[in-house]
């Protein structure tokens, strides 16, 4: 099996209010014998498809938005895993799973591995609080959930969100990445640090 790979999943988004439709990627990172998945959305049997037996060390998420988090208790509990996820996103979480917490604090510079993958957690605030980045050096990979998309950064207007914070955030931590540094984002198609580079001058004009 590949060191990476995902699944699409669907169902909806909901917050201040609204409620959208989307597809989400689940990444599932490790080797034949141990994952970690990455944002347990959306259709628990699909990802326990794709898990395929193995082991899960742990059910990360990278911000707590519902789309991300929806099945992550039910995930940990089928794996007996822990579900880890950066403090500041408490607000967030509270509001899709007020009677359960996190097992395990996820925090800046927090190293983890599965099946010989390492992942370096890299806290990009401004999608949300505590919107963290998982970068797997070794593979020239960074999973980067909603605040790297292809053709710019996440969305910033909603609720615990800010423009200015996310920009900072890719300029500070991750544009300073290896260009040809793939990036699995948390929806839509995955691209590349160098191809995002120049397209960050052109956000920031825009937002200014």
């Amino acid at each position: 099996m590949p060191p990476v790979d995902h699944v699409v999943t669907s169902g909806t988004f909901s917050l201040d209010g609204g409620t959208w439709d989307v597809d989400n990627n689940v990444w599932i990172v490790g080797d034949e014998n141990e994952v970690i998945v990455v944002d347990a959305a959306h259709d628990l049997e699909k990802i326990t498809e794709a898990v395929a037996g193995r082991r899960v060390v742990a059910v990360v998420c990278t911000h707590a938005h519902d789309d991300h988090v929806n099945q992550a208790p039910a995930l940990a509990d089928r794996f007996d895993a822990p579900i880890l996820l950066n403090p500041a996103e408490a607000p967030l979480w509270e509001m899709t799973w007020p009677d359960r917490r996190p097992d395990r604090e996820l925090n800046d510079g927090d190293v983890l591995t599965a099946g010989g993958v390492t992942l370096r957690a890299i806290t990009t605030p401004g999608h949300s609080p505590g919107s963290t980045c998982l970068y797997a050096e070794d593979l020239g990979t960074v999973f980067t959930g909603d605040t790297l998309f292809s053709g710019g950064p996440g969305a910033t207007g909603r609720s615990f969100s800010s423009f200015d914070t996310i920009i900072d955030s890719i300029r500070g931590r991750l544009l300073t990445l290896p260009g040809d540094t793939a990036v699995r984002t948390g929806h839509g198609d995955s691209t590349t640090i160098g191809t995002e580079l120049p397209h960050l001058e052109e956000w920031i004009t825009r937002g200014s």
